[in-house]
């Protein structure tokens, strides 16, 4: 009688070189703090650890401008596209501890405009690489701006950071915000206001 596929579970793939190093790496760590590597609740963690590295990190063989050039569109809408509150999971590459929050983006399209999952896409290939949260803000910017060349781009982040919220000042309920402008963004204040009004206002 066959076993119920249910219950079985899939084997996972072998680690590949770098991932072996990385997991070598943390068994050092787990065992210069004080724990016991031998125990059962950590046998497999250098192993889990190498794995979640690997994807946290997957931005550095991922090409942002690629992923914007996959789906642009001409059209003559020429009025300004945003989408907020996008998710922004990253590593802050001073003590390789997350930081967390939404990233809102606005552009003003000049002939071209771009398929509106990407730019979630753009966010998550510069934020899963070792970052601080004021580059990952104008690489965003420099992405969009050099690949459509729209009239203006504008993204502002914002987010918690557990370096600052688990250690050093423990200030638990900070909040960091940066932004990046260019074009109409930086140039004409109206716009830029708009953009500010529309990031904090509800749906309705």
């Amino acid at each position: 009688m066959e076993k119920n596929n249910f219950f079985m579970t899939e084997k996972e793939t072998p680690l590949t070189g770098s991932q072996e190093n990385i997991a070598e790496a943390i068994n050092v760590i787990l065992k210069n703090i004080g724990e016991d590597t031998s125990r059962q609740g950590l046998l497999k963690t250098p192993e889990r650890v190498a794995r979640a590295y690997d994807y946290l990190t997957q931005g550095y063989q991922q090409n942002a401008e690629e992923v914007l050039r996959s789906a642009i569109f001409e059209e003559s809408y020429n009025e300004m596209v945003l989408v907020k509150d996008i998710e922004v999971y990253s590593l802050c590459e001073h003590h390789l501890l997350p930081f967390f929050g939404k990233a809102h983006i606005a552009y003003i399209p000049n002939g071209k405009i771009v398929g509106l999952s990407k730019l979630p896409r753009v966010v998550d290939v510069f934020a899963r690489r070792l970052q601080v949260q004021e580059r990952l803000t104008i690489e965003i910017r420099d992405c969009i701006d050099e690949t459509l060349k729209p009239h203006g781009v504008a993204v502002v982040m914002e987010c918690h950071h557990l370096c600052m919220q688990m250690r050093g000042v423990s200030k638990q309920n900070s909040v960091t915000t940066t932004s990046a402008f260019s074009g109409e963004f930086m140039e004409n204040d109206k716009t830029r206001k708009e953009f500010i009004h529309l990031i904090g206002s509800p749906l309705h």
